[in-house]
């Protein structure tokens, strides 16, 4: 698969990556968005979920745009998260990495959504609006 197979598609909400305690129960704040995603450890539990209802006391970051890399389902494929991130990384861009089964997701700081857009179109992927499911 080449990055021209590579479809980015660019989803509007602010999402925020959320930390709490070693196996905690998900919050009733806690809502979907367009990637909502649950990973727990040993030694903590991250929450990524919409920004809107996260409360301020809570340990988090928010103000992330969410990006998912369409046409990449071989989760085998050395090279394909890489190829995403490494260009970002080169123009000072910050990334946080979520998977899926069917695709990587890509949380980029809001400030930096248009930037990081652009410089995924220079290494030749297609860049567009999220279609709503």
């Amino acid at each position: 698969m080449t990055e021209n197979d590579i479809r980015i598609s660019q989803y509007p909400e602010q999402i925020a990556v959320v930390r709490l305690g070693s196996g905690a129960m998900v919050p009733e704040w806690a809502e979907s968005s367009s990637v909502f995603s649950i990973t727990a450890t040993a030694t903590h539990t991250t929450l990524v979920c919409a920004a809107r209802s996260v409360p301020k006391k809570a340990r988090h970051v928010r103000s992330f745009t969410a990006f998912a890399a369409l046409g990449t389902p071989d989760l085998e494929k050395p090279g394909t998260l890489a190829s995403l991130v490494a260009p970002l990384a080169a123009a000072g861009i910050s990334v946080v990495p979520v998977a899926t089964f069917d695709e990587p997701w890509l949380l980029v700081p809001q400030n930096d959504a248009s930037a990081a857009a652009d410089e995924w179109r220079r290494q030749g992927f297609t860049v567009a609006p999220a279609k709503p499911a």
